[in-house]
Parts: structure tokens; sequence; C-alpha cells
């Protein structure tokens, strides 16, 4: 073969070769992005459209079924599912991987533009991909020093402002998404009453803000030599424009909204708050851009936290924490396959001189190694890959096999030199002899992994790295058997006689050696011999590859440092509520993370690192991490005991995957109850609830999105003939309840650069029973004071708290974690 003899001709080529393959492979191992695992393409398109105000119910009928009556027929569409909850509805499309996503969008587009009509306070929906690449990889807590003045989620201006724009700058960064803030509002109280009596309805008073906030052009004229543009300004601009609005007329004396009104800038009601260690803070989260490197992206955003706490949060006696970085598990996994690879490495150069005895032929062996695996870091540049546990462990599983080849040369070649003949004849004959099998194993060995290579499901895309691995590897690893190899033989390898030589039958190795090839010898006598211990072979890997065969599983959970609560509380709890459950929950855990260090190694995990609770309307969840990384998973049966303080809850914690993005990683099995009407999908549902932990005694389950109709609800029924008596209609009614209870939102209000909510609202108490719901009063048009009760009728029901779909049928899904002893098979 011409590359041989040419390798041996000119070492100086082969040497500047290899070191270029070195250098390029450290220079890509410098730019290959680093994470935690490999990029999935798992294309989903999500479709949110916000509702304010509007109960789960409603959400269902008047914004997703329509969206779902249109989006049904999008090509390429793998599954359909959507939710229903308080104010906001989301379409969820999931696609076949591979899919074109930007055409997807535009399909996705066009279907929603042919929707006819969205209720009339309802936002435009928000059309946006996603998929499991788009975890957050760092969280970040905003906290209060002891000398703030500053309720903590009166920031959120602040936050989005100052804080947010500089940290989406930095490079890798495509998102921050703040949780827990809220936001300032111009709020419009006004005394039922006290309008009532003035006979000024509500939508008199919609119609003046509305109408009074508007700038309108005019067009322009021309004048001599100039042109001036004529426009009219009525646009608020501070708080006295509102007060000053004329909202009617009576006996000739203006009725201006200060006068039935007060007018204050105030903050929305919250919906969801952050309390991180019993204090309250605001959560922000960083996600990467698709290929970043996750160790450079988030030393950039440390390193630009770090100036904003200097800079801005310290003078507002404010500070911003980082309480989880993805890189912490980066590094150790990452850390973990080298030193692997390293060990593995080293047993194989100490198993080759254990049987070869000699430096010289060690030595050379040896060089394969690093060559094809510095080597294969080029190969992930070129295909764009990224560095991360699974490429790593497909290099370490390389390790072993990229000196098969070396070895099987350089055998050959010292045979050549046993016989007599020179280095440099004994290296080409060597390597020309064996070369065709060598290629002949390591297209069969690519045969196994290059399928791999074109497989578009998730499992082909997170394995496709090891298949990258290991067929560059012994790729290079067989050009340097051929080339490399018989180089550095021709001029460094030696005949040793502690070697299979003359003397071999006075060592043990080379007596085990003889005895072994007198065995094959007697193997070989006969054929029955040959085809028996052919069968032997095949018969007894058969049965120990049966016996010792694992436990099957897709994927690991790993041992990532944070465990994950989720908490259904009992039906009907407000806010307030599931707050006074957290604080009883972080009273059972504030003494693990107030441990000193000391006394915290007898504590569960070694003591808490750090811990959140965020309540919601409807449910809530917390996380925690352990100060010693590897003992996460001790503080789940502790988080588990907590969620059972709380009387009447459903919950359940567990330590979160590092290869699934979801809350109950990978070790989970979802039952879907799928049906019609939703009191029947309940009731099996709970059955099937009850009866999963009798079947699979130490799992833990949780209904999505939830067991009963268990949100309380006031129902207001006009009564359309009462109604059209006094002229008022069923819209308008609607209409004077939201505002009245919850505030309507009727126009924008600009006040520092910033658009706010102008919210129309009557005065807090007068809704603080069921009961004042039918006592609120009405003014008509025809200057009457009514009542709500006298219009309609009140009614105290059970509404479902959030409405699931899957392909367009109501479902209550049954999601259960796995007990580690139980194989997902």
């Amino acid at each position: 073969m011409n590359l041989i003899q040419s390798s041996i001709k000119f070492p100086v080529t082969v040497i500047v070769g290899v070191t270029i393959a070195v250098l390029g492979g450290l220079f890509a191992l410098g730019r290959v992005p680093v994470q935690l695992t490999p990029e999935v393409e798992r294309p989903v398109i999500t479709v949110s459209t916000y509702w304010p105000g509007a109960s789960p119910e409603e959400i269902e009928k008047d914004i997703i079924e329509k969206q779902e009556e249109y989006l049904k027929s999008v090509e390429g569409v793998v599954e359909m599912s959507s939710e229903s909850r308080d104010s906001r509805g989301t379409v969820t499309l999931e696609f076949n991987a591979g899919i074109d996503i930007t055409g997807a969008v535009v399909k996705v587009t066009n279907k929603l533009n042919e929707v006819p009509s969205y209720p009339e306070n309802a936002e435009r929906p928000v059309v946006l991909t996603s998929g499991q690449t788009g975890g957050a990889i760092a969280w970040f807590i905003i906290k209060s020093d002891s000398n703030a003045t500053t309720y903590v989620p009166h920031t959120q201006a602040l936050i989005e402002d100052m804080i947010k724009p500089r940290l989406e700058r930095v490079e890798g960064v495509s998102s921050i998404n703040i949780f827990g803030g809220l936001d300032q509002e111009l709020h419009v109280t006004f005394d039922p009453d006290l309008l009532a009596s003035s006979g000024i309805t509500l939508g008199q008073m919609t119609a003046a803000l509305r109408s009074e906030n508007r700038d309108i052009s005019a067009g322009d004229f021309g004048e001599g030599k100039r042109r001036y543009v004529v426009r009219t300004k009525s646009r608020f601009e501070k708080i006295d424009d509102v007060e000053e609005t004329v909202v009617a007329v009576r006996n000739g004396v203006p009725i201006r909204v200060r006068d039935i009104a007060e007018v204050e800038l105030a903050y929305e009601k919250p919906t969801a708050l952050v309390r991180h260690k019993g204090e309250p803070a605001i959560a922000f989260n960083a996600q990467r851009q698709v290929g970043a490197n996750v160790i450079e992206v988030i030393d950039g955003l440390l390193a630009q936290v770090e100036i904003i706490n200097r800079d801005i949060m310290a003078e507002r006696g404010l500070h911003i924490e980082n309480v989880y970085s993805e890189t912490v598990y980066i590094n150790s996994a990452i850390d973990l396959v080298f030193s692997n690879i390293f060990l593995g490495g080293i047993l194989a150069i100490l198993t080759l001189f254990l049987f070869l005895r000699s430096v010289s032929a060690v030595s050379v062996v040896a060089l394969a190694i690093p060559i094809s695996i510095v080597t294969t870091f080029l190969a992930m540049s070129f295909f764009g890959r990224t560095i991360n546990v699974i490429s790593l462990a497909g290099m370490a599983f390389a390790v072993g096999m990229v000196v098969d080849s070396s070895i099987v040369v350089l055998e050959n070649i010292y045979r050549h030199m046993q016989m007599g003949k020179k280095r440099w004849l004994a290296a080409a004959a060597g390597a020309r002899e064996v070369w065709g099998a060598l290629l002949a194993s390591t297209v069969t060995t690519i045969a196994v992994f290059l399928p791999i290579m074109f497989v578009q499901e998730q499992a082909g895309q997170l394995f496709k790295d090891i298949a990258i691995a290991i067929c560059s590897a012994i790729v290079v690893a067989l050009i340097v058997s051929v080339t490399v190899i018989p180089t550095m033989a021709s001029r460094v390898l030696r005949v040793s006689k502690k070697l299979y030589g003359v003397d071999s039958r006075q060592t043990a190795l080379g007596r085990l050696a003889t005895r072994i090839a007198d065995f094959v010898d007697f193997i070989n006598a006969s054929g029955r011999r040959r085809l028996g211990t052919i069968l032997g072979i095949i018969g007894i890997s058969m049965f120990l590859s049966w016996y010792l065969l694992p436990d099957a599983e897709y994927l690991p959970n790993g041992n990532r440092n944070l465990i994950f609560a989720f908490m259904l509380p009992p039906p009907g709890y407000n806010l307030d509520e599931m707050v006074r459950a957290g604080q009883s929950i972080e009273e059972l855990i504030k003494p693990l993370w107030e441990a000193e260090a000391a006394a915290a190694d007898t504590l569960p995990g070694g003591g808490i690192d750090n811990f959140f609770f965020v309540a919601l309307r409807n449910q809530a969840f917390m996380g925690m991490r352990a100060r010693s990384d590897r003992r996460a998973a001790e503080l789940v049966p502790l988080a588990n005991k907590a969620l059972r303080s709380v009387p009447g809850a459903i919950g359940f914690a567990s330590q979160t995957s590092i290869f699934g993005r979801g809350f109950a990683g990978t070790r989970s099995v979802r039952i879907d109850i799928t049906g019609p009407e939703l009191p029947e999908v309940l009731g099996i549902a709970k059955e099937i609830f009850s009866q999963v932990g009798e079947v699979l005694p130490g799992s833990n389950s949780r209904p999505i999105p939830g067991l009963d109709l268990g949100n309380p609800e006031v129902r207001v029924y006009p009564d359309r003939v009462r109604a059209a008596d006094v002229g008022l209609s069923a819209s308008e009614i609607g209409q004077a309840v939201n505002a009245l209870v919850d505030g309507a939102i009727v126009s924008k209000f600009f006040h520092n650069g910033r658009e706010l909510d102008l919210i129309l609202r009557g005065r807090p108490d007068w809704t603080r029973h069921t009961q004042d719901i039918a006592q609120l009063p009405l003014a008509t048009e025809s200057g009457r004071i009514i009542t709500v009760g006298d219009v309609a009728k009140v009614s105290l029901q059970q509404g479902p708290v959030q409405i699931n779909h899957i392909e367009r049928r109501r479902v209550v899904s049954i999601e259960t974690v796995l007990p580690n002893d139980i194989a997902l098979e």
C-alpha cells in the first residue's frame, strides 16, 4: 500500500500531519459549545391567548375551541393539546422531528387569522416555538437587605427596565423570564353608590375614559414655504388629566372623574408570589440560545450580576443571588467522564505493557489514544455537535477500541522483525498484510453506529453524539494504525526477549500462551469439535446475556442537585391561604438552611443551600438544593413529609432528571382519561388515582389539572327581560360586574416612559362577601338606581380550576413517578 510506504519514507510529513490534526482538535475543543446534554429538537408551537378575568370555562368555550377548530388541520401535527385556566388559554402543537419549524409557524399563524372573532377584552394570540433546549440554565433571586424600604415584588419595573436588558445582552442569552413581580397600574376607583346616585352608568364612564385618551391626526396644510401637521392632543399625560375628564353633564354641571372616583398609581392584584428562605422575593431565570456554550454564558451572567448588584441594587437595599446554575452539574459530570477517559487510557496502556512487556512497543501503541480522542473534537465541531455527557461517554467507550487496530499492526510488524527482517521492511510488510482486515473491522463497527446519525426521533438525536464520537475515533485510529504506527515502529521498535520469542516458554505468560495454542490446535483437529465449540460459545453467551441483563430504562435520572416539589391545595384556596401553607412548610424546613456547617452534616442532604416556594392561585411548587451535591436524594422524603403536613393537599417531590425538562423526569408514566363530559372524566380519574398507589407501592402521582370541580364560583345569570325593561343588556351587566369585582382594563396610561393599564374598579370593600354581589348598585340611562340582584340571578356553584384538552377532547391525566426499584420496560 502506497500510503504505508510513503509514511515510512517521509516521517516528517507524518509528524506534521499528526501535529496539525492534534492542534486542530485542541482548537475545536475550545470552540465547541459545552452543555449538560445534547441538543434535542422537539418541534413544539404554543399559542397563548390572554383574557383578563375570564374563567376556565369561558376561555375554553370562547377561545380554545375556536382556535382548535382551525388548528386541527395544520399539516404535520402529531398531537394537539390545550389548557384553559383563569385569564389564559394555551394550545400546544407537537410536530414530527425534522419539520421546518419556520414554515410550521407560518401555517399556524395563517390558521389563527381565520378565527372570526375573539372576546372584546381578549388580547391577540401569541405564537411561540419551544422545545427541550428551552430549559433554564440558571435561576436568580432578588431579595431585600435589612435597610430596604421597598416591597420586593414592587420592583418589577426596575427589573424590566434596568436589569433584564443588561442580562439579555450577555452573549448566548436568549431571554430572561421574571416571576413574582407586580406591574404598576393606574386605578380609577369609584364608589358604586355615588356613581349610581349621579345617574352615570359604567358604560358612560368607560366610554369617557377611552374617548378622551386619544391623539387624533388632522392632516396637514401649507402656509408659505412651510408645511404644518395638525394633531389633536388629548392623550392622558399625567394623573390630573384623568381626574379632570368630564364623564357627563347634569343640569349644566360637568361631573368629572375626580367627583365620583379616586385616581392613584397602584399595583396589580397578585396571581403568584415567590418566597426564598421565608422572605418575599422575585425570581428570574435565564435561557440560552441554541448552540451557546453554557459555561461561558453563565460566566457572563454572573459577571454582569456582580456589576448590577454594585451599581444598581446596592443603593436600593436589594441584591441578586444566583440560586441555581446548570454548570455545577455540567462541570462535575464532565470532570467525571474526563477522569474515566484518562483512567481508561492508563489501564489500557498498563494492560498492553503486561502482555507486551516492551516500553518501545507500548509507547508506539499508546500514541493512538490521545491522537484519536483529540482529533475527535474536530468531527464534533464539523457536525455541529456539542461537548456533553453523551459525547464524552462515546469517547470513553472508544478508548479501548482505538488501540485495537494499532495492536494488530504492531504485533504483525513485530512478527516480521522476529523473522529477521529489517525494521523498515518489517513495518511495511506487517502493516500491508493486515490493513484490509482492519478496514473491514472498522467498516463493520461504523455500520453498527452510523444509522443512529440518521434517526430523526428523540432517541436518535440524543445518541447521535455517541455515534459520531465512536465512528470518528475508530476512523482516525485506522489511519493512525497504517501511518503513525509503521512509521514509529520502523524507527523505535526493538525485539525483546521478554516478548514471545525463543525463550517465551520460560515465562508464565509464554507458558499460558503455549497452552492456549495447544488447546486451539486440539479443537481445530476435528470438525465436530469446531462445531461444538462454536455452538457452545453461542449458547453460553446467550445464557449469560439473559441472566446478567440488567433492568431496562430509557434514560437514567442522574444525581442532579435539585429537588422539585408540586402541591395541589384543597379546593377553593386563595392566594393568601397558599402563602400561609408555604409558611407552614418553611417552618419545617427552616432548620436545614439555618444549621451551621458542622451540625448540617448530620442532616438530610448535609443541610439545604437554597429553598424557594412559589404560590399560585390553584397550585404551588417549591425547590431546594442540598449543600452536599451527592446527597440531594436525601431531601426527597423531607419534602414529601412537609407537603403532607398541609391538610387536604396533594403533592409529591422528586429529584429532577438531567435529561427530562418536565417535572417528573424520565421515570414517569402518564395515563390520560378523555371524554366529552368533565364530571365523568373526573370520576374515572379519581378511581385510577386511588388505585395507582396500591398497584405501585412507593410511587408518587399527581393529577393534571385536578380531581374535582373545586373552584368556587359566584355565577351571575342575567334576566334578559327585566334587564331590557331598564335598558340594560346582558353584556353591560357582565362588564359592570367585572369592573365592580376585579376591575376592567379600559385604556392605557403612560407614566415615566412605561405603558400602564388604566383600570376602572369598584371599591374593594364592596365585594368582601359573596352576598355583596347581588347588592351592587347599577345606574341606568333613565336615571334609575337598581342592584345586580334586580336584573340577574346570583348563585354559588363549583367550577373547574383548569380544563385540559387532548385532540379537542377534555382530559385529566395521572402522572406517576415510579419508585427506583421498578424499571421502565
